[in-house]
């Protein structure tokens, strides 16, 4: 990938709503992050380092050679073994706003603990002012509840999780 396309890219995703982006071709990883840290860093084959600055409202590129004691773009923290509770991830479905209750004055409809049966409202995700319900895949037990109410999820993002 040449400096022009990456300066494409980059103009691209500043334009865009996208938080993030990456791109892997060939050996070569593109991260791009509005986040906190807005740096963007890419690892070509040859070893060859190149920095180019832009506006303050675009992050800076910087192609590097790969450096494996510093991460690429800051890590979400990594749940041990001993802390992640135990059962299947329920995932959503589509990309919305997440409701744990059917009204703000209602109880939720699921809390930890709570045992549940296959196609039970676990939680609904308003998605073009239509409600979604998301049924339990499975009986079981709620072990943990990923999202927080009024929490905007996307597509694929852990919600609930069940034994």
């Amino acid at each position: 990938m040449n400096i022009s396309e990456i300066k494409d890219l980059l103009a691209q995703f500043d334009a865009s709503t996208l938080r993030e982006f990456s791109y892997k071709n060939n050996g070569e990883e593109l991260n791009l992050s509005k986040n906190q840290t807005s740096s963007v860093v890419a690892t070509p084959v040859a070893p060859a380092v190149e920095v180019v600055t832009a506006t303050p409202q675009t992050p800076v590129v910087a192609p590097v050679v790969e450096a494996p004691a510093t991460p690429a773009v800051a890590a979400e923290p990594v749940a041990t073994p001993a802390q992640e509770a135990e059962g299947d991830v329920v995932e959503s479905p589509l990309v919305g706003v997440a409701y744990l209750s059917p009204a703000p004055d209602k109880p939720a409809f699921v809390s930890v603990g709570d045992k549940v049966t296959k196609g039970q409202t676990l939680l609904i995700i308003e998605a073009m002012k239509v409600m979604n319900e998301v049924p339990a895949p499975k009986d079981g037990v709620v072990t943990e509840i990923l999202v927080n109410n009024e929490e905007m999820v996307e597509f694929g993002k852990g919600l609930v999780r069940i034994k």
